[in-house]
């Protein structure tokens, strides 16, 4: 390829070509400014005038955003709203005008690059997804502190253009026309970001965590974007141009074919029955995953309920949201694991002090089994929401029976005080455990005597085999659950559950990816949980497959002594079933199964 071309992460499908706009969206240089004190009271009247006037902004964006997207996904905007009703965080922030005398934009300025450091530099997708909010946040509220222009207007061009920048906030991707925007390019955010969930709404494609694209792209060059395969290339070729074009050509020929399956079942070649099933990380999914037909959600994450609160919500607040699935799925499972807190992802309420490694500290089931008043909540609303369908409870980050047994206790516990309570709820409610450390797989025969099923979460089980931390970026190119060690595990989960007969599934991002599935398959795994975007290609890629395939790939997947050649001895075999060019051109964006197809068909 005789352009250049830059690897970053596809967050939203599809080819973007156009000219660059690069936006330096750099927070204002704040002066130091102490105010006398009969000045006080004015500084706090301006703060509060700022985050009213932003609110009335955001407000307007979120109008905005339900008139082109829809309702549901206008509510992305909730997100920065809250951080503008954060009484812990305000109180802070006049406390500091208060006690110092500080000018508003300064107090504010301080306040805000604290938590932003903090959740910056968290190992935590989730919360480091929430940096591109709080930046949307801190950048309206500065400029409205210092009388500056709004920097996010732009003019509108001859042409669509391609907007790269630092970080895409929700706010710059629905302030623009369609026509006027061909795709975003930004350094930073994951396809988890609200702006990244916008953009996958309104069919712009982009590109996110490119190092350096300020550096790398100058403002008027041509670029060809990639959303599903997260490449940029920077001044193509007329050869470049055409070779997109025809990629996407064949993606919207993939798709297309994807219509044709609908609701059909997931059933192999050989007559397999896969259960195809949803994870469930935000309320705004639960739309697209009734859409792609999953059937239940296999994991349904409940941090969202936590992260950037400064309370618990409540047993009615967690009992509605239950409901509102379980009711959307009546036929189906619905799998809620308990709150996955700790790390760096603790609720003001619980006002911990810093641990030397928290992700081996105090989390998970351990934080709900030693505040079990937290956890009874949450088992209350659990057991009043399985009236309404087949809810189920997941614990993450089991180790041993007792955690289980001491978790059903508490379940016994919260429904009899219901019954006191004269509320109804359910007799019983099922509980199954979340595979994710060598310790859970090692006793995995005994776990599987208590547990109602199993579920295996990929992402943590190769970070605490590996002994790498899965966000480290250092370490990326370490990490893969395809290393022997962990296909090693997966092996003997798999056949724990085949002679007790507890179901096992996987929920980790391996069930999303075309290796992954074909491996999983081979090894025994017959019911898979993905994102929603992810379902309508695993559904066809099952269809293609048959087992007894799959099974001799992963035998001979178990023989490599390195994660490279387990992915050949995969790749070679699923080359002479599919077309690996058309996976690779369909594969949604989300994992990296379009890259490493690529990469593997280089290497050959």
């Amino acid at each position: 390829m005789s352009g250049r071309l830059l690897y970053g992460s596809g967050v939203s499908p599809g080819i973007a070509i156009g000219p660059a706009v690069v936006l330096q969206l750099e927070f204002p240089t704040v002066p130091h400014r102490v105010v006398p004190p009969d000045a006080v009271e004015r500084e706090v009247e301006r703060l509060y005038d700022a985050i009213g006037a932003v609110r009335q902004t955001l407000e307007r964006l979120r109008v905005r955003a339900s008139e082109r997207v829809g309702t549901e996904e206008a509510k992305i905007f909730d997100a920065q709203l809250l951080m503008l009703e954060d009484r812990e965080f305000l109180g802070q922030v006049e406390r500091l005008i208060r006690d110092n005398q500080l000018a508003a934009e300064r107090a504010f300025e301080f306040k805000a690059l604290e938590v932003r450091a903090l959740w910056a530099n968290s190992a935590n997708t989730q919360l480091r997804d929430r940096v591109a909010d709080l930046s949307g946040v801190q950048l309206r509220v500065l400029n409205f502190l210092l009388e500056r222009r709004d920097d996010e207007v732009l003019h509108a061009h001859d042409r669509p253009a391609i907007i790269v920048t630092r970080e895409v906030t929700p706010g710059l991707t629905i302030q623009f026309e369609r026509e006027h925007v061909a795709g975003f390019v930004s350094e930073e955010g994951t396809r988890t970001a609200h702006a990244a969930i916008l953009a996958r709404s309104l069919g712009i494609p982009c590109v996110m965590g490119l190092p350096h694209a300020l550096e790398r792209i100058t403002a008027g060059r041509e670029l060809v974007i990639d959303g599903t395969r997260g490449t940029v290339i920077v001044s193509p070729t007329p050869e470049d141009v055409r070779a997109a074009h025809a990629f996407d050509a064949r993606r919207h020929k993939l798709l297309a074919d994807l219509e044709t399956i609908g609701r059909e079942p997931a059933v192999t070649l050989d007559g397999a029955r896969i259960p195809l099933r949803g994870n469930l990380d935000l309320p705004e999914e639960l739309e697209p995953l009734v859409r792609h037909g999953a059937e239940g959600v296999g994991l349904l994450r409940t941090e969202f309920m936590i992260v950037g609160r400064a309370s618990l919500p409540s047993e009615s607040e967690q009992l509605d949201y239950f409901r509102r699935v379980a009711r959307q799925f009546p036929e189906e499972p619905i799998t809620v694991r308990s709150y996955d807190v700790g790390g760096d992802k603790f609720p003001a309420a619980f006002r911990i002090g810093p641990e030397p490694n928290p992700f081996l500290g105090w989390r998970a089931l351990r934080v709900c089994l030693d505040r079990p008043q937290v956890f009874l909540t949450q088992l209350r609303a659990l057991l009043r929401a399985r009236l309404d369908g087949d809810v189920r409870l997941m614990l993450p980050l089991v180790i041993e029976v007792g955690e289980v047994t001491r978790t059903q206790e508490l379940i016994a516990e919260a429904r009899d005080a219901l019954r006191r309570d004269g509320l109804r709820a359910a007799d019983h409610l099922p509980v199954g455990v979340m595979v994710e450390t060598p310790a859970a797989v090692t006793v995995a025969d005994q776990l599987a005597d208590h547990a109602a099923f199993l579920s295996v979460g990929t992402n943590d089980l190769t970070q605490y085999t590996l002994a790498l931390d899965r966000g480290n970026a250092r370490l990326a190119a370490r990490f893969s659950g395809f290393h022997p060690a962990v296909l090693r595990l997966l092996r003997d989960v798999a056949a724990v559950g085949t002679a007790r007969g507890t179901p096992v599934s996987v929920c980790g991002e391996m069930a999303s990816e075309p290796f992954g599935i074909f491996l999983l398959l081979g090894l025994g795994y017959r019911e898979l949980s993905v994102a929603p975007t992810a379902l309508p290609l695993v559904r066809w890629l099952v269809r293609h497959l048959r087992t007894t395939d799959a099974e001799a790939a992963a035998e001979a997947a178990l023989t490599a002594t390195s994660a490279a050649e387990a992915l050949r001895h995969l790749q070679d075999r699923l080359a002479a079933l599919v077309d690996l060019d058309l996976v690779a051109a369909g594969w949604l964006p989300g994992n990296r199964s379009a890259a490493s197809l690529e990469e593997h068909r280089g290497s050959g």
